[in-house]
């Protein structure tokens, strides 16, 4: 982002109940808080949890937010291919779009101008040690490509967004933050 753009981004997360959808956008809006930007999250998910389809909408920026509806997004982080179906459509022209090369099986169609990234977060997240932590992955890849904010930032958030009693899995989670910058730094 050139220093004289205004930051005003909108990003759709979206996967099914269980995969961490809602920590991930609490997260990351948690993030943005903590670096002195205006933010709004608004989670989204079916009444059965987890299985369940789930999303969150986060818009960050540096100057007050007047809507915190998200129709296009400028980027989609997407967990699962019914979330690619549902959302892929909407995402705006020279967009980003991340997507999770475990359970999506084939590049997602979208408009050409789209920045399209594989991620493979769920077998990381295996190697990690650490399965469920597959949405630290792609968050971690989206901080890289986007830039405004970092890994760091984001693991030093993690007290703030996690119950106590999952502090314990600070260490893997900030591994795993790292470990999708990385991935999205080798596909730049």
């Amino acid at each position: 982002m050139a220093v004289s753009e205004k930051l005003y981004e909108e990003i759709i997360i979206a996967g099914f109940g269980g995969q961490g959808i809602i920590l991930t956008g609490k997260l990351l809006a948690q993030t943005a808080m903590n670096a002195g930007r205006e933010v709004t999250y608004m989670p989204s998910y079916g009444a059965e949890v987890r299985g369940g389809t789930a999303n969150c909408a986060v818009i960050v920026s540096d100057r007050p937010i007047a809507c915190p509806v998200v129709s296009y997004p400028e980027s989609l982080i997407v967990m699962n291919k019914a979330s690619v179906h549902k959302f892929g459509p909407r995402l705006k022209v020279n967009g980003l779009l991340l997507w999770n090369s475990c359970l999506i099986d084939s590049e997602p169609e979208v408009d050409a101008s789209i920045d399209i990234v594989a991620v493979p977060a769920d077998e990381v997240a295996v190697e990690l040690g650490s399965p469920k932590s597959a949405n630290m992955v792609m968050l971690g890849a989206y901080l890289q490509k986007r830039g405004h904010l970092d890994p760091e930032q984001a693991s030093e958030a993690l007290q703030d967004v996690l119950a106590e009693r999952y502090h314990k899995t600070i260490p893997v989670n900030t591994k795993a933050l790292r470990r999708g910058a990385e991935l999205a730094l080798c596909h730049a």
